[in-house]
């Protein structure tokens, strides 16, 4: 199982060469620490970093 961050939005896809989120085939292996964010709407995290969509991003993507 590998882990690919979306280089455009971060979020980290499962066994993807897409992006589930923003549809990018932008992915690489090299991202650094991460957050879950369960409720976009409501987190004040996800809202600094434009996150709309629940799931796991990586906080910096190489």
């Amino acid at each position: 199982m590998t882990e690919l961050a979306c280089r455009k939005c971060k979020y980290i896809n499962m066994d993807a060469t897409i992006c589930r989120v923003c549809g990018s085939s932008e992915l690489t292996k090299e991202w650094y620490g991460y957050i879950v964010i369960v409720d976009p709407e409501k987190s004040q995290i996800a809202q600094k970093l434009g996150v709309k969509y629940p799931g796991k991003y990586a906080l910096r993507v190489g």
